[in-house]
């Protein structure tokens, strides 16, 4: 977790770029996260500029789902909620706790909701910034029809189009 928790830390321009804000949670006293985030900046010379909760009696643990009986009776998983300004959990990824968190993954998974909810589309495969994005499936012949005439969309299918934006 530490390497996880300086790296966020380190990366933390990329989510405020975002309008994203950062959050760390873990059953561990508040007095163990300061002695933690001491050490942090003393070892490995980064800050952590982003509150870190002390959920001792796991309640928050519990209901985000956090304590996984195969992994551990005393320790959370490790995992990344992303959850909007109108507070819905978009998006869950769990980690075992001996594999630690991908943050270029975590960061395109929010470039990839941010483009999405924008613009009205999905995003493909192993999708970029950049990279086109997939045009919402017809719900009517007449779609089907209509998108006959956007020369911009590269057609796959006729519920299958692609777009650059």
């Amino acid at each position: 977790c530490s390497t996880e928790l300086t790296e966020f830390a380190r990366r933390s321009k990329e989510f405020e770029q975002r309008n994203t804000k950062l959050i760390g949670l873990s059953i561990d006293s508040i007095h163990s996260h300061l002695a933690w985030r001491e050490n942090l900046k003393k070892i490995l010379d980064v800050e952590i500029n982003y509150p870190l909760i002390a959920d001792l009696d796991t309640k928050v643990a519990q209901s985000y789902g956090l304590l996984h009986p195969n992994e551990s009776q005393t320790a959370t998983v490790r995992a990344v909620f992303v959850i909007d300004p109108k507070n819905t959990v978009r998006a869950i990824i769990y980690y075992p706790l001996n594999v630690g968190r991908n943050i270029d993954e975590v960061v395109r998974l929010l470039d990839g909701l941010q483009t999405t909810d924008k613009h009205g589309v999905a995003a493909p495969v192993n999708w970029k910034p950049g990279d086109q994005v997939i045009v919402p499936p017809p719900k009517s012949v007449a779609d089907v029809a209509e998108r006959e005439t956007h020369k911009e969309y590269e057609r796959i299918d006729f519920y299958l189009n692609k777009k650059s934006l």
